[in-house]
């Protein structure tokens, strides 16, 4: 998914109609829930920026200009940045009744946002766990006279009566996690039972600070909320028994392959600069970042990762290029400046500084967005950015396949036409991009993303914004991924992952549980957003409150085979779990249980399990969530007790398919109880209350 910037009008050639209004007046809108009118009492969070709460019932929420006559009603997204223009209608179906947080900005872009904001304490009738012995009938899991262990404190337990009592552990938030006490053999992946860690790279840990500013990249000095940090391959493999210790069976790294040198301006406010850190700027698909390593770190986190039982998956983006920038203009002779703009520059243009009146999108008054020098950059026929000869992109709100996201040049994978190599690709040094007859933009996309896979031995992709590319190109990738995978499988047969299949998860942003025709068209699994929104705040007080939506999914699944789905609390474009909680351990530790506990693959994003805090953020909300892995926290004693609760947990996940993929079975309302079975494959989870632990 993107991080937005503001829409740069001069690079796309798209001009808003913007409603301005006097910097101390209040939006001019109108809120409505099942026509019925709703008070927006603004406050202002700073000059033409203004934010209001809301507890919102269910029903159709509206959202209208009152001072002009509405345009057709445009859908409303949680968490999307929506923009606004004047006779703007917005309409979104409230699932899920809560208090919200609106947000709106008054200046190029104008935008409107809808936060969620989670609940701060346990749903009321919810019991708090008190220290005592709990007792359950598993006459319908485990047979008369087993043993069993409570993988949590390490108890034993005879069925008797079909019954057992245990006694939480003191540090368990009132859980058992009950297994057979002879464990069977250790069983293979199965995809549904997965547990995916994500990672910033550059955000996670520095095995080599020599190449901390490759491409002449710097530090700003201030906030430091867009730029490199220092994260590497060699210090991803220097952690993989941190997260073998997790359970964790795939690690997704954000997209390594090189990116924009330098920066543009970050936020709608322009005030940080914002480098390609998250692996969302593509330059050159066929070469490894330099700030992230070199091919050998990614052959030996791989091979490592892999004798550890670990896949590793990257991320992939189909949709666009990263956006041009002052160094790589200069770099690559592409693109030209205004006449007499050069005098305001410095001699490497990168270094260029704006005034004290303006902010760092000042830049762009420079560039010559209509000089024929562009050819010499993506050029025409590989994408829409409406500049020079290029097409302009449609909004992505009326054509999702053609539009442009956040302004980001969109590429033409749809396209049959044949091209050539980009211009600039064609003389830039390194690069393995090479002429290809008769190749499609969408080949030329698909070759250089599974040489990866055939070179590398890369186990699987997280495509990145699925629902604007087309079907036919997401076929094509995986198609070739397969090929790619078997030709390394083959030439690596010692290698523990050699035969292994290919996996793809896709990111359709809004998607739920639910089948889709992604999923044959490539995919595997899609990422599941209504986990985050619905589930795992009220689970993470009381496990109970999953219960309908652990037997939802785990019914999906059994009627769909080979359906498969992957949740989520925390991501770098939505929100952090432990902030929307109001910094509460005790709602991380029930997230632990909330989400390792449900079907379907699960996904934890860097320092979901270490209570890891918001980073500044600027004008850009999404950039806290990408705050540095707090590994100096890990020693205080309460967050390693936390980690240490994510640990059982996970562990027990993965030594059991059935807790992802098996069948569920509510055993009993109190204490809370259920089963998940496959095969021989059977587990009993027993919660006595809310996850407050006991003192």
């Amino acid at each position: 998914m993107r991080h937005p910037l503001p829409p740069l009008a001069a690079l796309s050639g798209l001009l808003l109609s913007l409603l301005v209004l006097p910097a101390s007046a209040d939006p001019p809108l109108q809120a409505f829930v099942e026509q019925q009118p709703l008070t927006l009492p603004w406050s202002s969070d700073g000059p033409r920026r203004y934010s209001v709460e809301l507890d919102l019932p269910s029903g159709q929420l509206l959202l209208r200009d009152s001072a002009h006559a509405p345009t057709p009603t445009r859908p409303l997204a949680l968490y999307r940045r929506q923009d606004w223009q004047a006779g703007s209608q917005l309409s979104l179906q409230v699932t899920h009744p809560g208090r919200y947080r609106l947000l709106y900005q008054d200046e190029a872009p104008a935008y409107l946002r809808l936060l969620p904001i989670a609940a701060s304490k346990a749903p009321s009738g919810c019991p708090r766990w008190q220290g005592e012995a709990l007792e359950v009938d598993v006459s319908r899991v485990f047979t008369e006279g087993q043993v069993l262990r409570d993988a949590y404190g390490g108890q034993l337990a005879t069925v008797q009566g079909g019954r057992v009592r245990l006694t939480p552990a003191p540090d368990s938030a009132g859980l058992l996690l009950l297994e057979a006490a002879e464990p069977g053999p250790q069983p293979p992946l199965d995809w549904r039972n997965a547990i995916v860690y994500f990672v910033l790279t550059d955000r996670f840990a520095n095995g080599e600070p020599s190449n901390d500013h490759s491409y002449g990249r710097q530090s700003d000095g201030e906030q430091e909320i867009g730029t490199f940090h220092g994260g590497d391959l060699k210090g991803l493999t220097g952690k993989l028994d941190y997260l073998q210790r997790l359970g964790v069976s795939a690690l997704w790294i954000s997209a390594p392959y090189e990116q924009i040198h330098r920066w543009v301006g970050g936020g709608d406010a322009g005030d940080f600069r914002h480098y390609g850190y998250h692996g969302y700027y593509a330059l050159d698909y066929t070469e490894l970042d330099a700030n992230l390593g070199r091919e050998q770190e990614l052959r030996e986190l791989i091979d490592q990762a892999h004798a550890r039982g670990i896949r590793v998956l990257f991320d992939v983006v189909l949709n666009h290029p990263g956006y041009s920038t002052l160094a790589d203009m200069q770099a690559f002779g592409f693109g030209a400046l205004r006449d007499g703009m050069q005098q305001y520059l410095p001699r490497r243009w990168n270094d260029w500084r704006p005034e004290p009146f303006e902010n760092r999108h000042a830049y762009h008054n420079l560039i010559d967005y209509q000089h024929p020098a562009w050819t010499a950059w993506w050029g025409k026929d590989w994408v829409r950015a409406g500049i020079a000869d290029y097409d302009k992109p449609p909004s992505v709100l009326v054509d999702p396949l053609r539009g442009s996201l956040a302004f980001l040049p969109d590429f033409r994978t749809e396209s049959e036409q044949a091209v050539a190599l980009p211009a600039f690709l064609s003389h830039k040094q390194p690069t393995r991009a090479v002429e290809r007859h008769g190749y499609r933009v969408r080949d030329y996309l698909v070759e250089w993303l599974t040489f990866w896979v055939r070179e590398f031995g890369v186990d699987g992709f997280r495509a990145d914004t699925v629902k604007h590319v087309d079907m036919a190109s997401w076929a094509a990738l995986r198609r070739a991924a397969e090929q790619a995978r078997g030709d390394w499988s083959r030439a690596h047969p010692a290698d523990p992952m050699s035969g292994a299949p290919f996996w793809m998860v896709g990111e359709v942003f809004g998607q739920g549980p639910q089948t889709s025709a992604y999923q044959a068209n490539g995919f595997d699994a899609l990422i599941n957003f209504d986990f985050q929104r619905a589930v795992a705040g009220p689970a993470s007080d009381c496990l109970a409150q999953a219960e309908k939506t652990y037997q939802d999914y785990a019914e999906l699944l059994a009627n769909n085979p080979g359906h498969n789905f992957m949740s989520y609390a925390s991501s770098h474009d939505t929100s952090l779990f432990f902030a929307e909680q109001g910094k509460r351990l005790s709602a991380q530790r029930g997230l632990a249980a909330a989400l390792l506990l449900s079907p379907g693959a699960v996904q934890l994003y860097y320092g979901d399990e270490s209570a890891r805090e918001p980073g500044p953020s600027g004008s850009d909300p999404q950039q806290g969530t990408r705050s540095p892995m707090n590994w100096n926290a890990h020693d205080r004693p309460e967050v390693a007790a936390l980690i240490r609760h994510w640990q059982t947990l996970g562990q027990f996940r993965a030594r059991h398919p059935a807790i992802g993929a098996g069948q569920h079975q509510r055993l009993s309302n109190q204490p809370y109880a259920f089963a998940r079975s496959l095969g021989a494959d059977r587990v009993v989870i027993v919660q006595g209350g809310s996850a407050e632990p006991h003192p």
